[in-house]
């Protein structure tokens, strides 16, 4: 990247340089600076413009703020009263808040949903202009001028309406999702920094920042607004997403010759610092971008590019059935016309043509199924909703579908899995022993007093946590949960880690990384001129590592031997194997000559002094271990990757059901030394990674990937920002997580809890089954709503359809828009989790859904062209115009309340759902839909008339129509009690290979191998037991032999035939009953060669 001062950046990197409102005239002259000089300093970036304003120092001063202080909360500038705080300063230089994005209209909305991709509702409009005017003309000057009744304009009218009908229901439909994700959208931005208020540390919501505000950073912040570097250490930022530079900046003073503009959007790789804001809201660079940026379409999820295609490959085969509808009618009744007495007249030859376009326009409009992207739609828009609820931000939609498929989940241990509430527990500090919370003070009080304050000071001074009112207003530490537990220890043991901090400026410092896993603050020694001391802190082992010398029972330091290394290695393995969390706590002192020599970015961690480690409790929050179980059950494999010790991972793991009997455990370092080969190997039985670092989770990703799994990743720190973009689907912490981390992810947990992920699995399977539903519910009415039409208007004497264009326009409305509002709407139940999910490329439709679509369609079919054909029998009708009329009045029932209990049908795809009622109870969405269709069918058949073509019905007629529909029911149980014939018709069976993911290693199949194992063990065991008897008993009998030889006569060699003394058996390795089973079981892995990791 160019330089602070090179002339790449002199040219604004945003058009319009500094354009935005301009600030309020009455309040500017209450600051020494404007907005616009502020601005042009740093869009292009201009080192001198800062400093003809002075330097930064004097920025603050003309923004009448101390770096030191920050904003005092009640200020009052230029005369400005009122409630609302910094009034003045934000009539100055504005609010850090961006104009609301115009959200699409209504009508807009109504437009897009009218003019559909085949303009079928456009020439439907058409034909109804053609039929109201032909019908109009008929009343007035026509064949029907004389009637008392005009009727001849109801049919176009009608169809008006019905298109209006269903244009708003959509619209409606589309603005109620535009709203909810816009309230999701706001969410998103929702977050809090750290800033400077009245001398205090404070947590404030980035839109209360304003411009003079001192805002502390750290590495994984993206800094929301602009500003001017004031002090740090260290710090470097990747400003790529506003430069376009791939280089990490340096920031700095303008006298260090470091870039000491810090640009909103840019993220904080390392080091820590304050900036004062000098830029907020549209002034800011991000906000400029994202005024740009404005325009954007929304994203397509994968399942809605599939059913996209679906769509428009249905809506080819319905447009040739109209095609073809349209020339069979067309011709029939040409010939009709020829073969009658009398040739019509051209007006009732045209309202002819008329009718046969529109039925042939209509089911167009039937057969294109425009409610299939609306129901994943709808779908979507409701579960992020609910998951919102339920503690997770969908960031990206297409996360939520891909949850649904998810087979693997790597989860860390602190916060997600544990309740991320730290508290010291145990410790061991110059060679005294803490052993439980409650000892902490009186522990604290018997170690010498140069190792209080060494201990103390160490706490307060390397540590980035602080006091400060949490979320719901109660004082807490705030931080790193780790450090938050060391402050709380000091606290209790008498701490003012203020009063510390403000006696230890820091001089250096190294902030915690994953991949160090220190930190390291250098600070003065007090009353020692030229003298540091630097201390550090961390992973115990790594810590120890870097120790010659430790702080011994009377506070001075002596030579770290072997022996004491040892000793001190079994503490932290006892400590890790409580499910503690170790950190240590070292120190040395250099000079002024060493400090110099000290570098930027590698801490100076040789030969230090040990001062003690102690064990941080996290316990297991309430409901992981049913979570995971939850996981299991589902076919999903949980592994956890943390940066514990591989003891400490080991007992957490156990605690929450994921290390299981046969699994194993590895460590980061042997992870990183194997071949993808190996990693292969272990991968099936690998269930924890302890010590891992962020490139071990990336690995692992593509280990996974590589193997077909679906992988949902969980991350909070910067370092794990490739690992979430690499994974299918990336969670953040919210509370712990850092910004860069939030940025990369597809999903922010809320409150950090590893249950969330589990509710995520839940709405991300419901949200593929709901699409399916009413995937198989609208082929199945397509189908047989299309067919029905063609077959009755083909074979009828008349031409005429068995449904009208107004009521199948109604039907078209019960398809689309109600039935994905029913179907698509349901929560996910239990029974989501019993089954494996599915995998990444499975067909949409499976064989048991196209054997309910056929099976249902048929039926339907089948009972309308029965009732057709012989319903004037059946029903005892009169073969009058009456009885036609009421006859084709209950066919239109039959058919709509076939659809209305197919619907209840639909609600269960997998095959094994025989109970279609199954907690419809909770289903109010859908109950309420079918509630108000069967009104509106009422109201139809009662008072439509001569728009809908029907006539009021009887009693019993009712009870017939509804009978017939509810046959769907016992059908569709038969359809289901079918055999699997999927194989016959290659196509994929819902538990199927090609549908259903199955782990190559489960859980229960390494258990069952374990077992099969200690049985072997058990076999060899008591099998050396005895042998080892066998050998004792046989000892014995050869000595008593040889006592009974000893004492007979003794003859001369060559009359001996016994056996020599030196002729005794072979030695036998005897193996005592009272070895140790665990020893013995290590023996016999030793003999076998196993190695790649530990197993439980």
């Amino acid at each position: 990247m160019a330089s602070a001062t090179g002339g790449s950046e002199r040219s604004p990197l945003l058009p319009g340089g500094s354009n935005g409102p301009r600030a309020g005239s009455s309040y500017s002259s209450a600051f020494g600076v404007t907005a616009e000089q502020l601005t042009d300093m740093l869009d292009p970036k201009d080192p001198e413009k800062l400093r003809e304003l002075g330097g930064a120092e004097q920025v603050c001063k003309q923004l009448q703020v101390d770096p030191k202080v920050g904003l005092r909360q009640r200020e009052q500038i230029g005369g400005a009263g009122g409630d609302e705080p910094f009034q003045a300063r934000r009539a100055a230089f504005g609010r850090n808040t961006l104009p609301e994005a115009r959200m699409v209209t209504f009508w807009q909305l109504l437009y897009a949903a009218y003019n559909d991709r085949t303009l079928s509702k456009f020439m439907l409009t058409i034909a109804a202009a053609v039929s109201l005017a032909v019908g109009v003309y008929d009343d007035t000057l026509g064949s029907h001028k004389d009637d008392e009744v005009k009727v001849g304009w109801v049919e176009g009218a009608a169809i008006f309406l019905a298109v209006l009908v269903v244009c708003f229901t959509n619209a409606i439909n589309d603005y109620q999702k535009e709203l909810q994700f816009q309230k999701l959208n706001a969410k998103k931005e929702d977050r809090t920094v750290k800033v400077r208020r009245d001398g205090n540390e404070v947590e404030i919501g980035v839109q209360e920042l304003n411009v003079g505000d001192i805002l502390l950073i750290e590495p994984g912040d993206i800094v929301p607004v602009d500003g001017v570097f004031l002090t740090g250490h260290n710090m470097t930022c990747d400003e790529s997403s506003a430069t376009g530079e791939s280089d990490a900046v340096k920031k700095g003073s303008v006298d260090e010759g470091r870039d000491p503009f810090i640009l909103s959007g840019a993220k904080v790789l390392e080091g820590v610092g304050s900036m004062v804001v000098v830029a907020v809201g549209v002034r800011s660079f991000y906000g400029k971008i994202m005024m740009a940026m404005r325009q954007g379409e929304g994203a397509v999820t994968p399942l809605q590019r599939k059913l996209d295609i679906l769509a428009e490959q249905i809506a080819k085969y319905g447009m040739s059935a109209a095609l073809l509808l349209l020339i069979t009618l067309t011709v029939k009744y040409l010939v009709n016309c020829a073969l009658a007495p009398e040739f019509p007249p051209a007006s009732v030859m045209f309202s002819q043509f008329v009718s046969i376009i529109i039925e042939a326009i209509t089911v167009v409009v039937v057969a294109v199924p425009e409610g299939l992207p609306m129901a994943v739609t709808i779908a979507l828009a409701y579960a992020t909703t609910k998951m919102l609820r339920d503690g997770n931000l969908v960031r990206q939609l297409a996360a939520c579908e891909t949850m649904g498929g998810a087979t693997v989940v790597c989860t860390d241990k602190t916060g997600t899995l544990t309740q991320n509430r730290m508290t010291v527990v145990r410790g061991v500090v110059a060679g005294r022993t803490l052993e439980s919370r409650a000892e902490a003070r009186a522990f604290f009080e018997a170690l010498p007093r140069d190792t209080r304050s060494l201990l103390l000071e160490g706490i307060a001074v390397n540590s980035t946590a602080f006091e400060g009112p949490d979320e719901q207003g109660n004082i807490d530490f705030i931080g790193s949960k780790s450090e938050c537990a060391l402050l709380g220890f000091g606290k209790t043991c008498g701490l003012d880690y203020r009063c510390e901090r403000a006696d230890h400026r820091p001089a250096r410092v190294y902030p915690f990384s994953s991949e160090k896993k220190t930190m390291t603050t250098i600070v003065p020694v007090a009353g020692h001129e030229g003298r540091f001391r630097v201390h550090a802190k961390g992973a115990s082992e790594i810590v120890l590592r870097a120790c010659t010398r430790l702080v011994g029972s009377d506070g001075t330091a002596t030579e770290l031997d072997d022996k004491t290394r040892t000793q001190l290695l079994a503490h932290i393995s006892a400590f890790a194997g409580r499910a503690l969390r170790t950190f240590a706590l070292a120190y040395k002192e250099i000079g002024d000559d060493e400090l110099a020599a000290c570098s930027d970015d590698e801490a100076p961690l040789e030969n230090l002094v040990w001062i003690g480690v102690v064990g941080i409790q996290d316990p297991l929050r309430p409901g992981v271990r049913q979570a995971v179980d939850n996981c299991h059950r589902a076919g999903v494999i949980v592994r956890m990757i943390t940066g514990d010790n591989i003891e400490t991972a080991r007992a957490i793991a156990r605690d929450a059901g994921i290390l299981t009997k046969g699994g194993q455990a590895l460590t980061g370092p042997q992870w990183r030394k194997m071949t993808p080969e190996q990693q292969h190997a272990v991968l099936p039985r690998l269930q924890v990674m302890a010590r891992s670092s962020p490139l071990d989770k990336q690995i692992m990703v593509e280990r996974l990937q590589e193997r077909g799994e679906v992988v949902a990743m969980t991350g909070d720190g910067t370092n794990d920002s490739p690992a979430l973009k690499l994974a299918d689907v990336g969670f953040s912490m919210g509370i712990a997580g850092t910004e860069v981390a939030k940025e990369a992810s597809d999903i922010i947990l809320m409150d950090d809890n590893f249950t969330s992920i589990v509710k995520a699995l839940r709405w991300g399977r419901a949200v593929n089954d709901s699409v399916r539903k009413f995937l198989q519910f609208q082929l199945t009415v397509n189908i047989a709503a299309v067919l029905l039409t063609f077959m009755s208007a083909v074979f009828s004497a008349d031409g005429q359809s068995a449904l009208t264009a107004v009521q199948l326009l109604f039907l078209n409305l019960i398809m689309d828009s109600l039935a994905a509002l029913g179907l698509a709407t349901e929560g996910p139940t239990d029974a989501v989790l019993a089954r494996p999910p599915l995998q990444r490329n499975s067909a949409l439709i499976t064989f048991e859904m196209w054997r309910m679509i056929i099976g249902q369609a048929a039926f339907q079919l089948g009972i309308n062209l029965l009732l057709l054909n012989h319903g004037l029998d059946i029903f005892h009708l009169p073969a009058s115009p009456h009885g036609t009329a009421v006859l084709r009045t209950m066919v239109f029932n039959a058919f709509i309340f076939l659809q209305v209990f197919n619907q209840i049908n639909c609600r269960r795809i997998q095959p094994t759902e025989f109970n279609v009622f199954a907690n419809i109870h909770n289903d109010t969405g859908f109950l309420l839909v079918q509630l108000f269709i069967v009104v509106a069918q009422w109201l139809i058949v009662t008072y439509g008339g001569v728009a809908f073509s029907t006539v009021p019905l009887t009693g019993a007629q009712w009870a017939g129509t509804v009978f017939i529909g509810l046959l769907s029911l016992p059908v569709g149980l038969f359809i289901r009690m079918l055999p699997d014939l999927s194989a016959c018709f290659g196509l994929e069976s819902a538990n199927s290979a090609a549908q259903q993911h199955r782990p190559e290693v489960s859980t229960a199949r390494m258990r069952m191998e374990a077992s099969v194992k200690d049985v072997q063990y058990a076999v060899r065991f008591f099998s050396a037991i005895r042998n080892s008897q066998l050998a004792k008993q046989q000892t014995a009998a050869d000595d008593e032999d040889r006592n009974f030889l000893g004492e007979m006569p003794q003859f001369s060699p060559r009359a001996s035939t016994m056996p020599s003394s030196d002729a005794t058996a072979a030695p036998t390795t005897n193996v005592s009953a009272s070895n140790s089973w665990a020893r013995f079981k290590r023996a016999v892995d030793k003999s076998n060669g196993s190695s790649g990791g530990s197993s439980i």
